[in-house]
């Protein structure tokens, strides 16, 4: 099997003017050390506790994260639950038929003090299509209360990104490779976005990803990374002239979402087998643009709980650095399939990467209805049963990597959850917005119900965050009562 892949990848690269020698692409094999979490037992990790709802808040009637059956009769859903949020603004789509919302939400402000943000249309293309939506949304978020679409970016990969779109905030570059639940053919597009936010120039689109999922994109805009975890290969494009962009590494390993340290010398790759967990990669020659550049694993770390791994963000807090890592969806025990309703749930999770060589994860950020004890009791809940959502984690973010005091998550039926992390072992869940449930044409396979999975950005100065549910749209959120620290 690799050794038809590696000769079809070597195949496309040579006739895209990359080397063409059989060490374009490297084996991933594991080079250090796995550590396990601490906790000995999964069903003995703790929901993470709760700060108080103050003034103004539509708290949960129940269980930490909960929008039950009796939620939904009594119509407390349809008016959506707070704690310490406000809405500022959205863009909603009533009555949806198919998925509006994706995965990824980005903000960029361009030179001229534009402030724009980015997000995919979609959970899967063309379901948004009967909702006359397709391709990457470009919001003017000039007036937060009144977020207006400018343009829709309709090239091959923004019409279907998957989880892959991504923005340079240094190289003020917006780019996205083709994909799919599986995998798509990897169809990279670039945008330049450094002038006028509102309207993106397109630069290329071109082939060169080989397969399309994921993705990760160094900060400084100049390198692109294709992943692909069905096909377990990560492609290193360089965009530093985004009319042209080179492939230059090529690589086997079961990457979900990678994300790029600020040197851009190392990758964290959330890897979905072998075991799944986290894997840390020196990417230093990639960045250096040595020629033949090679890739080295430095480490591994799993966990009780693990499920499939999504991302992990490298952050420093006081001058120490972590990773914020999320697990999506739900499992068996023991077992790597997804679940309807399974009794294992990754969640989020803190990890101490300040000895590289052996990681750890120190605490958890999940909810009462992730826990095992739990799970029988919701399992009824409106959308609980669907194996690719329920009550389960999917993306996080963080308004910055440098000493931030929250990370904000996408939690499908249960919205958008805030953690304070000032205290890295020991963070508290501190506010949540679970959107009103919008009425649905059709409810199958998906009950009408919330549905947020997309990685938020940030507005630190008016201390927004923004995100999208899939069923609704794209929601712009005040943390308030001091929520935010």
């Amino acid at each position: 099997m690799k050794q038809a892949w590696s000769i079809l990848c070597i195949a496309c690269l040579a006739a895209t003017g990359c080397m063409g020698n059989k060490d374009a692409f490297t084996t991933g094999s594991s080079g250090g050390g796995t550590v396990q979490a601490a906790a000995a037992d999964g069903a003995l990790i703790p929901a993470t506790p709760q700060g108080t709802c103050g003034p103004g808040s539509h708290p949960e009637t129940g269980m930490q994260g909960r929008v039950s059956q009796a939620d939904h009769d009594s119509g407390a859903a349809a008016l959506g639950f707070t704690c310490n949020t406000q809405l500022v603004g959205s863009l909603v789509t009533a009555n949806a038929i198919g998925t509006v919302g994706g995965f990824k939400v980005e903000r960029y402000v361009d030179a001229s003090g534009h402030d724009c943000a980015y997000y995919d249309s979609t959970l899967l293309y063309p379901t948004n299509l009967a909702d006359k939506q397709q391709g990457v949304a470009v919001i003017d978020m000039s007036d937060p209360t009144h977020p207006v679409k400018t343009e829709s970016l309709v090239t091959p990969a923004m019409l279907s990104p998957h989880e892959s779109l991504v923005v340079s905030q240094q190289g003020g570059v917006l780019a996205a490779v083709l994909g799919n639940p599986a995998f798509g053919p990897g169809v990279v597009d670039v945008y330049d976005i450094s002038k006028d936010c509102r309207h993106p120039v397109f630069k290329s689109s071109t082939p060169l990803g080989v397969f399309g999922h994921e993705s990760g994109l160094s900060p400084d805009g100049k390198t692109f990374y294709s992943a692909s975890p069905s096909t377990s290969t990560i492609v290193a494009l360089d965009i530093s002239n985004p009319s042209v962009p080179k492939p230059i590494w090529a690589g086997y390993y079961p990457s979900h979402g990678l994300s790029i340290s600020a040197d851009g010398n190392r990758a964290y790759v959330a890897g979905i087998s072998g075991p799944a967990g986290v894997i840390i990669l020196d990417v230093s020659e990639i960045q250096a643009r040595k020629p033949n550049p090679q890739v080295k694993e430095i480490s591994r770390v799993t966990w009780d709980l693990v499920t499939i791994p999504q991302n992990a963000i490298p952050i420093t807090i006081k001058g120490k650095p972590y990773l914020v890592e999320i697990d999506e969806y739900s499992n068996g025990d023991g077992s790597p399939v997804v679940s309807s309703n399974g009794p294992v749930v990754g969640a989020a999770r803190m990890i101490d990467i300040s000895d590289e060589q052996h990681p750890k994860v120190i605490s958890n950020m999940r909810l009462a209805v992730h826990n095992k004890e739990n799970r029988a009791t919701i399992a009824n809940d409106p959308g609980a049963s669907n194996p690719a959502g329920g009550y389960a984690g999917h993306y996080c973010n963080v308004p910055t990597r440098t000493d931030p005091t929250i990370v904000a998550c996408s939690m499908i039926l249960s919205g958008l959850r805030v953690f304070d992390i000032r205290d890295p072992a020991n963070p508290k869940e501190v506010a949540y917005f679970n959107a009103p449930v919008q009425p649905r044409i059709l409810t199958a396979p998906a009950p009408a119900s919330d549905w947020a999975m997309s990685s938020p950005a940030f507005v630190p100065e008016r201390k927004e965050i923004w995100y999208t549910d899939g069923y609704s749209g794209f929601y712009a959120v005040r943390v308030t009562n001091g929520a935010w620290k």
